[in-house]
């Protein structure tokens, strides 16, 4: 990586730097493009490689959920043949690495950053595998989902069911044979249960309260629609829910096979067996809520209300859209839905926990956090001095920990770096719509 390497090749990282942006992801390289084009002095430390995390967390059939023409690093938007395609995992791996290839950000991979404190010189001292830093401002651009959550009640499962996080699971052929029960219904859990089901497994879905969005309402994708009603530059201030708003679960929808619904009601006509939540283990024996029909009416409402959304849309401002019938249950959950499964007499020999993750900010010895450890921060800018944040979720908006909005995020952040140096830069840039080399 450019600047990253003394002249034998070897890592350098040096003793001081003006900015030092912990994280090479998407978040962490915007940030760099965004500090590049300023010509600010900077490294970025990177705990693996770069595009880690959708090498090494993602499942071989994993692909986006948002189309391809939202994928928009600072100055290299999606450039493809396929922009309302969604980049399977591969695709989006080479698409991180050719940004790297377009700009050459000064990046050490393999580098951990071991704690980060307040340097009483003023600025911060980091230490890190590579040995200690001490720079004058500092982007944490590690994302907010850090350690796969599992929930302690999986202790009490017998020792012969394998258990496995979301992150963990690859493909069908890599679970032992037998029935599968995966417990969680955000993006992760409906995808990965219709990866199993559509390789012939028998599975078991414990459905909870994430809400579903269609993909396609009146001719276009959903996702389309509610970029042209403005609903992705809606600032977490602006949002209802405000700050809980970060808390919330995705609405469960897929880019595979071109992108389509997730049906769980379709999928249950087709053998797949829906659950309550789960609610607790007593060895081989689970104990379910009885919300299942809650869950799924509710997740629907969700999907339909998005539509109404866009219907009013519609109207309000003439737009020519075909017509399109709205959604009719398929299938219905038992009047008397079964509140005990009994992983034995099922054949359930794997249980996916799609769970979620929790942050883990225990390295950074700053007053930063709220009562749940979350980094208190407006737009990515802390109370601490020349400490900021890029690419947590909901950090402004919808997009901020993706790759639609991470832009947006990182040119902000980069600005208010800039005041603090006191520095003029060269001419920048555009932001956006440069030439990209090809996905």
């Amino acid at each position: 990586m450019a600047d990253a390497n003394n002249g034998n090749g070897k890592q350098h990282l040096g003793e001081r730097r003006k900015v030092v942006v912990i994280g090479g992801g998407q978040a962490g390289l915007a940030m760099s493009y965004c500090l590049t084009t300023r010509g600010i002095d900077h490294v970025v430390l990177e705990r693996h490689r770069i595009a880690h995390e959708w090498r090494e967390r993602r499942w071989d059939s994993f692909c986006l959920v948002t189309p391809n023409w939202q994928c928009r690093l600072p100055g290299f938007p999606y450039s493809g043949a396929d922009p309302k395609g969604f980049m399977v995992k591969d695709e989006i791996v080479r698409y991180i690495e050719d940004y790297v290839r377009f700009f050459h950000p000064p990046v050490l991979e393999g580098v951990s950053v071991t704690h980060l404190r307040a340097s009483p010189q003023g600025g911060y001292d980091l230490g890190t595998t590579l040995g200690d830093c001490h720079a004058e401002q500092v982007v944490i651009a590690t994302g907010g989902y850090h350690i796969p959550e599992i929930p302690r009640m999986g202790e009490r499962l017998p020792e012969q069911v394998l258990q496995l996080h979301s992150s963990a699971y690859r493909n069908p052929q890599g679970l032992p044979p037998g029935e599968v029960l995966v417990v969680g219904t955000g993006q992760s859990g409906c995808q990965i249960a219709e990866d199993l089901h559509l390789a012939g497994r028998k599975v078991h879905l414990c459905v909870g309260s994430a809400p579903r969005t269609a993909r396609r309402y009146r001719g276009r994708d959903v996702v389309e629609w509610l970029e042209d009603m403005g609903y992705y530059n809606l600032s977490v201030e602006q949002h209802p829910l405000k700050e809980r708003v970060r808390a919330k679960s995705n609405h469960y929808v897929t880019g595979r096979d071109g992108g389509r619904d997730i049906d769980l009601r379709q999928r249950a006509l087709e053998g797949m067996r829906l659950h309550g939540r789960l609610t607790g283990i007593r060895g081989a024996r689970l104990e379910l809520g009885d919300d299942l029909k809650q869950n799924l009416d509710q997740a629907d409402a969700v999907a339909e209300s998005i539509k109404t959304t866009i219907d009013k849309m519609i109207a309000e401002r003439g737009v020519t859209a075909p017509e399109e019938a709205r959604y009719v249950p398929v299938w219905q959950p038992p009047v008397e839905p079964e509140r005990t499964l009994d992983l034995e007499a099922a054949g359930i020999t794997t249980v996916i926990w799609s769970t979620g993750y929790r942050a883990d900010y225990r390295w950074i010895e700053v007053p930063i956090f709220d009562g749940r450890g979350y980094p208190v921060h407006h737009r990515g800018i802390t109370s601490a001095p020349g400490m900021f944040f890029v690419g947590l979720p909901w950090q402004h908006t919808w997009g901020s920990g993706r790759f639609s909005g991470v832009a947006v995020d990182a040119d902000y952040v980069a600005d208010g770096i800039q005041r603090r140096l006191g520095e003029r830069s060269p001419a920048r840039r555009p932001l956006v719509n440069e030439l990209a080399l090809g996905t």
